[in-house]
C-alpha cells in the first residue's frame, strides 16, 4: 500500500510539472502577442505622427535675408517694401514676428530677417514643429521658448498659432516648468503698479503674478516674468485659452487650465543674444550651426544642434515650475506658498537657470508705496 501511495505521489507530482510547463508556454505566448500588439500600436502612431507633421505643413520654403541696416535709406527700403501691394499687412507683420519686435523697434544698426514670399499666416514662419506628437492627446497646449522668444499653440498635437514674445528680463526672468491658465481680464491693471495697464491679460501663475498679455515688445526678454506679445495674438490668445476649473465648493483646481509649458532659458551671458537672427528658411533643414553677420555688434549667437526646437516627449510630465520666494509677492504669501518656494531659488541657481552672481530682483508693491508716499505728503500738509 506505501508503494501505491509513493506511484500515486509520483504520478500526482509528474502531472503538476506537465501543466506547469503548459501554463507557462501559453502565458509566454500571450505575453508575446500582447507584445506584438504593443508594438504595433506604438509603430502606428509613430507613423501617424510623421503623417500628420508632412500633412500639416503644407507652406513652401521661405528664405530670409539677414539685413544689417546701416543707413535710412535702407531702413526705409525694407520697412515700405510691400506698401503698394496688397499683401502689405502680412508682410509687416511677418517682419516684426521673425524680428521678435514692433516695427518702431527696427532701427539703424539694426540685423533684421527679411522674408522673401509673405503669408498672412504666421505658422509659415514657425520654428515650432507643425504636429507635436507627445500633444495629440490634449486639447489645447501652449509652449514658450525663452531662447527664440516665440511660443506656439496646439490643439491634439496641431499647430494653431505661432507668435512672437518678449520674456522676463535676466533678474525677473520668466522661469521653465509646467503652468497653466488661472484667470483673464480684458483690461488689467497690474496689482504691483496700476500705471502698467495690459490689455487680454491670461495669467499663468496665481502666486507669482505672471501672465501673458499685450505690452511694448521691444525685442529681447523685458518683462517682470510676463510673456508680452503683440496685440493681435494677444486677443487671439485671450479668445481661445480656457482657466482653472473648479470644485463643488468653488475652489480652484490646481493646474487645471489649459497647460503652459516654458522649455528653456534664454542665454543672458551673451552679449546681444539674438539666436532666432540664424535662421536661413522657415524650413528645418536650413537652420544653420554658425552664422557671420554683418553686424559688428552681434558676436555671439547660439548654434542649433538639433536644428529646430526639442519639445519634451510628454508635456504633461514636465515638473512644475519653480519661483524664487523674493518674486512671489507679499500679498500672495502663505504656508502653503512659503513651503513650496521657499527654497526654490537654491535649486534654481543649482541647475544654473539662474546665474552665479546674478541677484533676482524682489517683488515690489509700487501701489503699496505710492500710496504710502500720498499718506506722509497729506500728514505733512496737515502739519
Amino acid at each position: 500500500m506505501q508503494g501505491m501511495e509513493h506511484i500515486r505521489q509520483a504520478k500526482m507530482t509528474v502531472i503538476i510539472f506537465i501543466l506547469s510547463i503548459c501554463f507557462l508556454a501559453c502565458n509566454n505566448k500571450i505575453k508575446s502577442e500582447v507584445n506584438v500588439l504593443d508594438s504595433t500600436s506604438v509603430k502606428k502612431d509613430t507613423i501617424n505622427c510623421k503623417e500628420e507633421k508632412s500633412k500639416l505643413d503644407t507652406f513652401p520654403k521661405i528664405n530670409y535675408s539677414r539685413v544689417y541696416i546701416d543707413n535710412s535709406k535702407k531702413l526705409s527700403s525694407i520697412l515700405s517694401k510691400y506698401s503698394k501691394s496688397a499683401n502689405n499687412k502680412a508682410y509687416l507683420k511677418a517682419l516684426a514676428t521673425l524680428n521678435r519686435k514692433e516695427l518702431r523697434y527696427i532701427r539703424l544698426r539694426d540685423t533684421v530677417l527679411v522674408p522673401d514670399s509673405v503669408f498672412a499666416d504666421m505658422r509659415a514662419y514657425s520654428v515650432f514643429p507643425f504636429f507635436y506628437c507627445g500633444a495629440k492627446d490634449l486639447k489645447k497646449l501652449v509652449v514658450v521658448s525663452n531662447k527664440l522668444q516665440c511660443y506656439a499653440c496646439y490643439e491634439y498635437g496641431k499647430l494653431v498659432r505661432f507668435a512672437a514674445a518678449n520674456t522676463g528680463k535676466e533678474r525677473t526672468p520668466t522661469y521653465p516648468g509646467r503652468y497653466s491658465f488661472v484667470w483673464k481680464e480684458r483690461l488689467r491693471k497690474s496689482s504691483l503698479d496700476e500705471t502698467w495697464i495690459m490689455p487680454f491679460t491670461w495669467n499663468f501663475h496665481q502666486l507669482s503674478g505672471s501672465a501673458f498679455h499685450q505690452f511694448t515688445m521691444p525685442g529681447h526678454p523685458v518683462s517682470h516674468s510676463c510673456v508680452r506679445q503683440f496685440l493681435d495674438d494677444a486677443e487671439w490668445l485671450f479668445n481661445w485659452g480656457e482657466g482653472y476649473k473648479k470644485d463643488s465648493l468653488g475652489r480652484f483646481i490646481h493646474l487645471s487650465g489649459v497647460p503652459v509649458i516654458i522649455i528653456d532659458i534664454y542665454d543672458f551671458s551673451k552679449k546681444n543674444y539674438r539666436p532666432w537672427l540664424e535662421h536661413n528658411s522657415n524650413k528645418e533643414r536650413d537652420y544653420v550651426k554658425e552664422v557671420k553677420l554683418e553686424n559688428p555688434t552681434i558676436k555671439h549667437l547660439a548654434s542649433f544642434k538639433d536644428k529646430i526646437i526639442t519639445l519634451p516627449d510628454k508635456p504633461m510630465d514636465v515638473d512644475e515650475a519653480l519661483i524664487p520666494w523674493s518674486q512671489i509677492p507679499d500679498m500672495s504669501k502663505s504656508a502653503i506658498a512659503k513651503k513650496k518656494f521657499f527654497y526654490a531659488e537654491d535649486s534654481l541657481r543649482s541647475w544654473g537657470i539662474i546665474r552665479e552672481g546674478v541677484t533676482i530682483q524682489k517683488s515690489i508693491d509700487f501701489n503699496k508705496i505710492r500710496k504710502q508716499k500720498e499718506a506722509e505728503k497729506t500728514k505733512k500738509g496737515k502739519i
